[in-house]
Parts: C-alpha cells; structure tokens; sequence
C-alpha cells in the first residue's frame, strides 16, 4: 500500500481546511514547494496535491505553484484540482505531473473521462468526494445525486483503474476513516486510495488489512499526530 502525503493549494499556500470547508483554512507552509521537500526527504514516493481555489473556481489556478512542487518532488505527483479540459490535462502532463486527478467532471461528463482514459490510461485517476454516500462537487460545495458506489462503477466501466475516497464528514476531524464506505468501493472491485479522517497508523494498518491501495495523509501529517517516516518504515 502507498502512503501519500497532501499538499491542498489555496493562494499559492499549503492549508489544511476541515470537511472541506474554505472558512476553516490553516495555512502551514507559506510555499507548497517546502511541504513537498520535507515528505520526500521523509522518504514519500508520491504526494497528492490539489488547487483548491481550482476546484472551487472549475479551472487551474495554482499552476506556478504546481511548477514548483515539480521542481522540488523527485517522486512521483497526483494532481486534481479544477481540472476540466483536455488543454488542462496536457498542461499538466507537460509540467511532469505523473496522475491528473478527475473530480467533478467525472459526474458531469463521463465521455470526456473515456476520452482521457483512452489517451493517458492509468495516468487518469479518479476523485470520488462523498457525503452521506452521495457525490460531491465543485470544490465539495454541491451534493449530486448519484450514489459513490455506483459512480465508482460507471468510472471501471469505462476503463478507470484507480479511484481516491474521500469521505467529506471525515476529512480533517482526526476521527478516523469511513472504513465501511471504502470497502464497499474497493469491493467494487476498483483501486482505492482512502482519503479523510486517516489519524493513526492503526487506521493505515486497518486501511492496508481491507485491501486499500493507498492512503493519502493530510491534517495528521501537520499536526505532528502521524510520523511519516514511521509509517514508511512499518510498511
């Protein structure tokens, strides 16, 4: 299972919100780059990075500061993030980004994710933002009506080989995962990586034990309550 640290982008800064909430921003590092070196010195092989004024905002924005992490990450980068055209994709691509990450798009227009995938294969990821079992979007500020689960579906059908889960009431409470809705979507059966909530290495280690593919790490990293190195080391 890979662990992946979190670099979320609002301004050109590294914040950590709370349920996805923009009022409750805690900036941390004033540049993402700086984030970036501390989890690859750390020994991360990935990190998962977003623009949330992005999400927010239906296009790239934080493009420069994406530029910079690619500079100072050797490893290997997701990106999501407003990321809704071809010409974002290739932009992205061509900055060195490894994974582009599909959020809202993904329910909004599935052809255009076939069409990715058809290009750039397992380049493409998937984000599936629930609440309450249902599909959030547009920067978590809308709820679909269409269910994770089936989401999770129609993207493997189409040629989707990894989804990240992020269960919205979870993210940044430090309570733990939904690890009852990430079975289910891994019981799809498609890779998931589980996001939101993760606290401890117990909740890694369970996570790992239920068939996880990976684990993306935020607000825990920042807080000093997750060793990132001896999370590697126990992996």
């Amino acid at each position: 299972m890979i662990v992946i640290p979190a670099i979320d982008i609002i301004d050109g800064k590294c914040v950590r919100l709370t349920m996805g909430d923009y009022e409750t921003s805690t900036v941390y590092f004033q540049n993402p780059e700086d984030a970036a070196k501390i989890w690859g010195d750390y020994g991360a092989k990935r990190i998962h990075v977003v623009d949330l004024d992005g999400a927010k905002e239906g296009r790239l924005v934080n493009s420069k500061s994406i530029e910079n992490i690619r500079k100072s990450f050797s490893g290997e980068i997701e990106v999501g993030g407003g990321i809704r055209n071809l010409e974002t994709a290739k932009h992205l691509f061509n900055l060195g980004i490894d994974y582009i990450i599909l959020g809202s798009i993904a329910v909004y227009n599935k052809n255009f994710v076939k069409s990715l995938v058809l290009e750039y294969g397992d380049k493409i990821i998937v984000g599936i933002d629930a609440k309450d079992g249902y599909v959030a979007t547009k920067g978590w500020l809308s709820r679909s009506n269409i269910r994770d689960d089936a989401l999770a579906s129609d993207m493997k059908e189409i040629g989707i080989g990894t989804v990240i889960y992020t269960d919205i009431r979870k993210d940044g409470m430090m309570e733990g995962p939904n690890f009852d809705s990430i079975k289910k979507i891994i019981e799809t059966p498609i890779n998931v990586i589980a996001s939101g909530g993760i606290t401890t290495l117990e909740d890694i280690l369970k996570l790992k034990e239920i068939g996880a593919y990976g684990a993306i790490i935020g607000k825990a990293l920042y807080t000093n309550k997750i060793d990132l190195k001896d999370v590697l080391e126990v992996l």
